[in-house]
């Protein structure tokens, strides 16, 4: 099967495998209603490892922007479904957005 020809719920089970993987969650706790931060609890560098994760999977670039924009699983899942059958997602390896986070002192929590 295609990226391109993929369904939504196919799309959703790709998402929670790469949220199990990233994050450990149980598959079960992640549904299309479920807010990333709020719910799902995840920081920011989680965040980024699941976009960078999504970028490879479904083989399209998620700007910085968007990936901001992007608040819960039914967001993510509806923005790669336009991507996929737009035309907008490409094969091989994508070009990426470098996204950084604040520095955190490990020993203070400051931020930089």
């Amino acid at each position: 099967m295609t990226r391109s020809s993929m369904s939504r719920e196919e799309i959703v089970r790709a998402l929670s495998g790469i949220l199990r993987d990233v994050t450990g969650l149980p598959s079960e706790r992640v549904d299309e209603d479920k807010a990333f931060v709020a719910d799902l609890e995840l920081d920011s560098l989680r965040m980024v490892q699941i976009v960078v994760a999504a970028e490879d999977r479904f083989g399209v670039t998620i700007s910085e922007e968007k990936a901001w924009e992007l608040r819960t699983v039914a967001d993510a899942v509806t923005w790669i479904q336009d991507a996929l059958e737009s035309g907008a997602a490409h094969e091989g390896h994508p070009s990426r957005v470098a996204v950084a986070a604040p520095a955190t002192s490990l020993t203070t929590g400051d931020h930089r």
